[in-house]
């Protein structure tokens, strides 16, 4: 298996284009960059009163802010996410192999009704808190690990814990730009790895780093999908813009 860490080589080697960029949205929770493709990052819970590179970034190459990804920085990290999205997006043909979840219900949810009938019995750790997975208490063997925790979430350092032991493992493609993902995959190397979210780029690369399915989205409204983004949606997009898809690698 590939060392973790190197999936940002890899992704740095896919936004090296000179494709210029026609659009950047800073929505409450996600980030769009449109180029010859459509691509997003959700980071929550950050907020500032200026950005320094605001009314610049268009007409830059993907090239310029491919780059942004390494940063500590939230919004240039998400922007940098983003800008390598829409690059890989544009020219993936994973979308096209992968399963429509419409069928199994609405948004996020429709990942884990999906996978129910082979998690239930397992051991099942989820990295990142999504809506209503309240729903499966009863049904599941589930913890939920978050950064920014609630009640019902355990702290990120509970993952050196819980994911050596856990049989199954629901990894938010957020981890990438918040650089969690590397020693998240490391964790999780003996159970099955669900690499899930819009955030997501469609690469078939992922099998060489433990990860077992893809779970992302592809935009089937873009001129629906923008303005849910510009006006602070969230699982809203589900709702418009795109849609779940799930491809085994």
């Amino acid at each position: 298996m590939v060392h973790p860490k190197e999936i940002y080589d890899l992704l740095l080697d896919y936004g090296n284009k000179k494709t210029p960029i026609k659009e950047i949205l800073i929505g409450l929770t996600r980030t769009m960059c449109e180029t010859e493709g459509i691509g997003l990052c959700m980071i929550p819970n950050q907020f500032t009163r200026t950005l320094p590179f605001a009314g610049t970034l268009v007409n830059k190459p993907v090239a310029d802010l491919a780059p942004w990804l390494l940063s500590w920085n939230s919004f240039e990290a998400r922007i940098g996410m983003a800008a390598i999205n829409a690059e890989i997006n544009s020219r993936s043909q994973l979308m096209t192999k992968g399963e429509p979840l419409s069928p199994y219900g609405p948004g996020n949810l429709a990942v884990f009704e999906y996978f129910l009938p082979m998690i239930l019995g397992k051991r099942v750790v989820i990295i990142g808190r999504y809506p209503n997975l309240s729903r499966y208490e009863n049904k599941i063997d589930m913890t939920i690990v978050e950064r920014y925790p609630g009640p019902d979430d355990l702290p990120a350092p509970a993952s050196e814990y819980l994911l050596p032991k856990a049989e199954w493992v629901f990894l938010t493609a957020t981890s990438i730009a918040n650089k969690t993902f590397p020693r998240l995959v490391e964790l999780a190397k003996d159970a099955y790895l669900v690499l899930m979210g819009p955030t997501m780029p469609w690469l078939a690369d992922f099998k060489e780093f433990g990860i077992d399915y893809l779970a992302g989205v592809s935009v089937t409204d873009s001129q629906v999908l923008r303005p849910t983004v510009a006006e602070g949606g969230g699982v809203r997009i589900f709702e418009t813009g795109v849609q779940y898809q799930v491809l085994k690698l």
